[in-house]
């Protein structure tokens, strides 16, 4: 959530957590590699940015992923009230 505010050093990354610096960095690593974050290079510091396209990408995949099961389930809700109805009404004959 850091980098929604911008860009940031792996220092100031791991200042909220009791985390090693090299212990960050295999994370950011990870991140990277998954291109979620990039890093700069300015002067001494490799400053991390965030990456957004990739996020709206996997969001837009899950929304559709959500869509898909909420009509499924819907469905499934639909026959099962009527199942319930039939065997109401088989019960009463």
């Amino acid at each position: 959530m850091r980098l929604m505010d911008g860009e940031a050093s792996v220092k100031e990354l791991a200042a909220p957590f009791e985390m090693s610096i090299p212990a960050i960095c295999k994370h950011l690593k990870v991140l990277e590699g998954a291109g979620l974050i990039s890093r700069g290079r300015n002067a001494q510091l490799r400053p991390c940015r965030l990456e957004a396209q990739p996020l709206r990408e996997a969001v837009g995949w899950i929304e559709e992923f959500a869509s898909f099961w909420d009509t499924s389930l819907n469905r499934l809700d639909g026959l099962l009230e009527r199942l319930q109805a039939t065997d109401a009404t088989a019960k009463k004959n």
